[in-house]
């Protein structure tokens, strides 16, 4: 079993370098996981917009809504 634990030890014996590597390639895909969860959840939205299950909010609204999550 691969636990964060013993991932971490496997990338301390890597060189600096490659490490400074492999966090920069993990930030990227947390970028691009992230984006692509945004763009699902806005099509999503969009989807049931146009189905007429969602109703139009003003901005106070809004903001409560979001405060209250």
């Amino acid at each position: 079993m691969v636990t964060i634990d013993s991932t971490l030890e496997e990338i301390m014996q890597l060189d600096f370098t490659s490490r400074e590597m492999l966090l920069e390639i993990l930030q990227k895909r947390q970028i691009e996981a992230r984006r692509n969860e945004m763009a699902k959840s806005a099509k999503q939205s969009l989807k049931e917009c146009h189905l007429g299950k969602t109703s139009p909010l003003t901005a106070h609204e809004a903001i409560n809504k979001l405060n209250s999550l």
